[in-house]
């Protein structure tokens, strides 16, 4: 055991983890992944010393039962804000002229095959194949003294493709012996034996499939072919977007018929193709012109472009993908599908992951669907890798992504010919493969449950003989099927079903493969949509220091931002139509007047709007957004903005028949019975003043851009703002002014009143959690800027329009009764602090 524990520890084990893990699984390499893995982290060598909790399993001393716990996945689920700094070396470039080639090909340097990798043992296991595969001599298995030098040019030459590399690969892996007549493997130094291939492997030269260490590097190098032209295709989207007109700058003024950006950040040149991004979002359509003609010239072929790229990718995918370990390949499995190597899974979580995570965090289902080879294929690669037991790990685990570099003075080598740069290179733990995956999936199932169409809430019930001779086609049947969905709706149902399969099947792999434990573990840190019933709300601490009550409200905001729920109401008894459900709705007689209705067109925008939606949603410390979509009628919409200063206002949705050919019909509700106006913006009556909604002058919706999340997002950002006076056309330049400061003021007074106090003390459904989690998370914030109110406040009388003569000032602000609904206000939200408060 000696020999073995021996290489262990140069993979980068210590040598009570090395001889723990071969007492419990024999097999070397079968040790070294569960070392990998984590499974004997508790178990250290401190300084020679064995550790309390350490037995020597080669003596006959009886174990004693562990006292402490031990996450047997502390490996796995480590935490995301894990940092680590690795010191990352780039060598000066080596080229080689091979037989099979007239050019000559660049070699793998050592740092480009250790780049990427912030984990120790991972480094271990890649340095040992490195060296093992660059140096020495390959002798015969028999033992007669012949031997066959390995040099780099071997093993790590960078071909343009990788068919070129596997058949160069194939052209050296089998060595004879001239004294033995013998075949051997010039990766592991075995005897290859053909006669023994078993007839159910895959047809074909299997010789590439001979041992771990050819898969190894195999993927090891594959994987950085696909990293670079993955990486080559990015930058030259960046250059050819810096290449195009220049953006014109934005205006410093607040403009209210400005499109909104609903996600990312500024820098949209980092973005892969149009809507993928490397750690960011894309922008959905900052200042589209509703009064202008789109420029479209040049898109088609750049859709022609973007799918040569897709297929190249796709194509490298699915080559490389063969030689994943698999024991469900077609025909069997191999060699190397049971002898898995330990940088195998160090190569997909370093070079894969890459590619997996940018194109995972694509918002735009229609845009992954227009990609279809591209996602289909990393949807295989994504289920080849949870079937097999030594891989499926990588999808719990955090992608480790790069934060920082920092360069280091140039070095040169022992012999002064090779020049080297030095990094730091700082990794932070991001969102695993399955969790971004699951992102998509809460897309997918938004999507579909728009293209499906509307459906009653009421169970289904026979027709009655007076419904059924008032239904021309009906001839007895309760309900005419549903009409079949136009091709682009097809498509993108079609796709979405594949989205929800492919993170089923991950799901039953991991469990036949990790256990039940390990599902259930990974499957409580996913992304959900939850609904109000099922979401503890009282449970949300608030934490003891501002950081940790900010980090609170943003962890929950985060999670109860989009929720299905029911917003029906009961029918009243005059009703001559019960059947079809009646909503506490501003737009309720709309809403029913289509409820049988099917629009092709408008299923298909409503489901693109809900998978972005669902996870899109702007929610911060200072201002967010919630949305409440009926379950059964995905049309129908409640939004809770939380405007400036903390306070809620909510507003009626409704995508009509028309949208979104048409904006959506949208009202605002928090008018105090239609008493109060906030905002210039916002009439007592419930209008909503924008362009983007054609009820104000200026660029307003395209068909077929334009979005929900824009209008939102304007209303969060453009209209709610701090100096509403601003927004009052040919007031913009009086900012700061005493009339500007006198509005702002009376909209203080209206906004405790009704949106701070009313809210509170009766919430309107179906927000009455958020609103008090909301209150609760954030009293002492709101308790000390009420104070700053009404130290502030003019004294005069509250005037339902702000816009109108302001009444006579009060220096004491008691006889307009701000005093008392800002008291009453802070009594409450103390309440809601201590747990006293009323529900």
């Amino acid at each position: 055991m000696d020999k073995q524990i021996q290489q262990l520890v140069e993979m980068g084990a210590t040598v009570p983890q090395a001889r723990a893990a071969l007492h419990k699984y024999k097999d070397v390499m079968q040790a070294a992944e569960r070392i990998f893995d984590g499974e004997f982290a508790h178990i250290h060598d401190q300084g020679g010393s064995v550790p309390e909790d350490y037995v020597d399993y080669e003596s006959d001393f009886e174990p004693q039962p562990m006292t402490r716990e031990v996450d047997p996945y502390a490996g796995i689920f480590f935490s995301k804000d894990r940092r680590e700094e690795v010191i990352e070396v780039e060598e000066e470039a080596e080229f080689v002229t091979l037989p099979e080639s007239q050019e000559p090909i660049k070699l793998m340097t050592q740092g480009e095959w250790m780049k990427g990798c912030p984990e120790g043992n991972e480094q271990s296991f890649l340095f040992a194949l490195y060296d093992y595969l660059c140096n020495g001599n390959c002798p015969c298995p028999q033992g007669c003294g012949f031997k066959v030098p390995r040099k780099k040019c071997d093993f790590f030459p960078l071909f343009s493709e990788f068919p070129s590399y596997t058949e160069h690969l194939r052209a050296i892996i089998k060595r004879s012996c001239p004294t033995c007549n013998i075949e051997f493997c010039f990766a592991c130094g075995e005897m290859v034996n053909t006669a023994n291939n078993r007839p159910s492997a895959s047809s074909g030269d299997t010789s590439l499939f001979h041992c771990s260490n050819m898969q190894g590097v195999i993927l090891g190098v594959g994987l950085a072919m696909l990293e670079a032209t993955f990486a080559e295709q990015r930058q030259q989207l960046i250059c050819n977007g810096n290449q195009g007109p220049q953006r014109s700058k934005s205006n410093k003024k607040r403009k209210l018929h400005a499109h909104s950006t609903p996600t990312g950040d500024d820098e949209e040149s980092d973005s892969y193709y149009a809507s993928f991004s490397m750690g960011r979002k894309a922008k959905g359509g900052t200042g589209y012109a509703g009064d202008q003609r789109e420029d479209t010239s040049g898109q088609l072929e750049a859709q022609a472009q973007q799918r040569v790229k897709d297929g190249k990718i796709g194509s490298l995918l699915s080559r490389i993908r063969v030689y994943l370990p698999s024991l469900r390949r077609h025909g069997g499995a191999l060699t190397s599908d049971y002898m898995v190597h330990p940088t195998a899974l160090a190569h997909l979580r370093r070079r894969f992951n890459y590619l997996c995570s940018t194109l995972l965090r694509n918002d735009s289902l229609t845009d992954m669907s227009d990609r279809s080879v591209l996602y289909f294929e990393l949807f295989e690669w994504l289920e080849t890798i949870s079937n097999h037991e030594a891989l499926a790990s990588m999808m719990a685990m955090p992608i480790m992504v790069v934060s920082s570099v920092k360069s280091v003075a140039p070095k040169k080598a022992v012999h002064g010919k090779t020049i080297i740069r030095e990094r730091a290179i700082i990794y932070e733990g991001s969102a695993g493969p399955r969790e971004l995956l699951e992102a998509i999936v809460i897309q997918a199932r938004a999507a579909i449950k728009g293209l499906e169409g509307m459906k009653s809430s009421d169970p289904e019930e026979e027709m009655t003989e007076e419904q059924k001779r008032m239904t021309a086609k009906g001839k007895g049947k309760a309900k005419e099927p549903s009409p079949s969905l136009d091709d682009e709706n097809e498509k993108l149902l079609a796709f979405c079903r594949r989205i929800l399969t492919t993170a089923d099947a991950i799901d039953r792999s991991l469990r036949e493969t990790k256990g039940d434990a390990f599902v259930d573990r990974l499957h409580a840190s996913l992304p959900k949509i939850l609904t109000s019933s099922t979401f503890d709300h009282i449970s949300v601490r608030t934490g003891g220091t501002e950081e940790e009550r900010k980090k609170a409200y943003l962890d929950w905001a985060m999670q109860v931002r989009f929720e299905y729920c029911d917003l029906t109401v009961a029918s009243p008894d005059t009703d001559v139509n019960a059947s079809v459900p009646h909503y506490k709705f501003y737009f309720n007689n709309e809403a029913r007047m289509i409820a049988n209705s099917d629009f092709p067109k408008r299923s298909l925008a409503i489901a693109k709007e809900l998978a972005v939606l669902t996870t899109n949603l702007p929610v911060s410390w200072d201002s967010s957004v919630f949305l409440r979509v009926d379950e059964n009628r995905v049309d129908i919409i409640k939004a809770l903005i939380i405007g400036p200063e903390g306070t809620p206002f909510l507003f009626d949705i409704f995508l009509g028949p028309t949208y979104n050919h048409t904006p959506p019909s949208v009202k605002y509700m928090t008018t105090n019975g239609g008493k109060y106006r906030f905002n210039p913006n916002l009439y007592a009556d419930g209008k909503v003043c924008l362009s983007l909604l054609g009820t104000w002058s200026g660029p307003g919706w395209i068909s077929g851009r334009s979005t929900l999340l824009q209008v939102l997002v304007s209303i969060q950002s453009m209209i709610l703002c701090d100096e509403p006076y601003l927004n009052e056309p040919g007031w913009a330049n009086a900012g700061g002014t005493s009339q500007s400061k006198a509005y702002s003021a009376n909209v203080r007074r209206m906004v405790v009143k009704t949106a701070m106090l009313g809210y509170l003390k009766n919430p309107p459904e179906p927000f009455g959690d958020v609103i008090r989690t909301h209150y609760r998370l954030k009293a002492d914030v709101v308790i000390a800027q009420l104070d700053r109110w009404l130290a502030s406040d003019d004294g005069r009388q509250t005037t339902g329009d702000s816009a109108q003569p302001l009444g006579k000032c009060d220096a004491t602000s008691s006889s307009n009764g701000f005093k008392k609904d800002v008291e009453e206000m802070q009594s409450l939200l103390r309440q809601l602090q201590d747990g006293t408060f009323q529900y």
